[in-house]
């Protein structure tokens, strides 16, 4: 049975602080236009701290002070702080002050157990997504989803933009045989949707029936990334430090299943790539002759200091970093084929493109591909089919 799924329009008096900015996140809309669907509720918000309102107040101080019952807190992966280091598990605790419980979702279980939903009457998710496949805030919002299905209980998804706009749609599509905690639905690398829109995606692709209701960003247009909406940028994890690492991201990710570092542990996480016998010189002649448009790649040197990956903590590497010329212009997940091929035809033994990189890259074609030396322009190329069907399946799903 498919979920019953609403979306709340954006219409009504704005407070005056919103009145003065141009686009307004869910969270907002939610607390005044719609708060009836919420006014005197006990909810379970999910949520962490990077989740903000137009004023930059989280989400969890706007619950607090709403007219209703805050009874529980979720949290995802890097915790209700968005601190927490990438897989670590983190336990449940208690909100030290109000006593409320905050339940990890990234710990002991990734999905609530019906110990944790007793006594709510509503689910409110408000979660900080980033546009790529990878990022696993989309499937702990599904898992919410089937937790609310066998308890019965609705579910509130206050929607926000998606960072790096929602024109671009780009790289393979996942193989649902693949799927998993980073790649839950058969989407692309930069998948162009907000988190509403996924999990409307989520709920007729994987049958959820519970209800859900989407309250929509107000304001908010496609082409738009978070820097146009003059929204507040908050880390949503410890190495989505900046917008444009939020750009690179859907394409260097793919780095951590090779034996390269993606500079986790330095200032510039998910912008370069490195490795102590990685040879620039030669890398970046290919990747010049590339031409790509939107980026440029430069040589540096960097040290990770408790990167958190076990890649050369405390060891100087030699790296590639990219720089974002065109936002508009840059495909991630075309510059990050073109960087592993070249990587790979200067240092074939020790790329080490393994088994972990088939989850990041939704099957083993993309592993496949590379492995055989195909061109990248081809291996990109043959892209292109999916992501038509992609876009064609997805309009359905769209809200704005």
């Amino acid at each position: 049975m498919a979920a019953v799924v609403a979306v709340l329009g954006c219409g009504g008096a704005m407070p005056p602080v919103a009145a003065q900015v141009a686009v307004r996140p869910g969270v907002d809309v939610l607390l005044s236009d719609s708060l009836h669907l919420v006014r005197g509720k006990r909810v379970g918000l999910v949520t962490n701290l990077a989740a903000v309102d137009a004023r930059g107040i989280s989400a969890v101080e706007r619950f607090r002070g709403a007219p209703l019952t805050l009874a529980a807190l979720f949290g995802p992966e890097h915790g209700l702080s968005a601190l927490a280091a990438p897989g670590e598990k983190v336990a449940s605790s208690v909100d030290s002050a109000s006593r409320i419980p905050i339940y990890s979702l990234y710990g002991a279980t990734r999905r609530p157990t019906p110990e944790m939903l007793a006594g709510l009457d509503v689910l409110v998710i408000d979660l900080p997504d980033v546009g790529a496949r990878y990022y696993t805030y989309p499937a702990t919002a599904v898992e919410v989803l089937q937790a609310a299905q066998a308890a019965g209980l609705p579910v509130i998804i206050a929607d926000r933009p998606n960072p790096i706009t929602g024109t671009a749609m780009q790289g393979n599509i996942l193989d649902m045989a693949h799927a998993s905690m980073v790649g839950l639905l058969a989407i692309p690398m930069r998948h162009g949707l907000t988190l509403g829109e996924e999990t409307r995606l989520a709920a007729a692709d994987l049958g959820i029936s519970t209800p859900l209701i989407v309250v929509p960003s107000a304001g908010w247009r496609r082409g738009m990334d978070l820097d146009a909406t003059e929204l507040p940028f908050r880390a949503p994890s410890p190495n989505l430090i900046d917008l444009d690492g939020l750009y690179h991201y859907p394409g260097t990710c793919l780095f951590e299943g090779t034996a390269l570092s993606v500079g986790r542990g330095t200032d510039h996480p998910f912008h370069q790539v490195g490795a102590p016998w990685l040879d620039t010189t030669a890398v970046l002649a290919r990747m010049r002759a590339a031409a790509l448009p939107g980026v440029r790649f430069e040589g540096v040197r960097f040290t990770p200091t408790n990167p958190g990956d076990g890649k050369f903590a405390g060891v100087a590497v030699s790296g590639v970093r990219l720089v974002i010329t065109d936002r508009r212009a840059y495909d991630p997940t075309a510059a990050a084929v073109h960087l592993l091929a070249a990587i790979r035809a200067v240092h074939p033994a020790e790329i080490r493109i393994g088994g972990s990189f088939d989850r990041l890259a939704g099957g083993p074609t993309l592993r496949e591909a590379l492995l055989r030396g195909e061109p990248p322009a081809t291996i990109i190329a043959g892209w292109e089919a999916g992501l038509a069907r992609y876009r064609d399946r997805v309009k359905p799903f769209l809200l704005y």
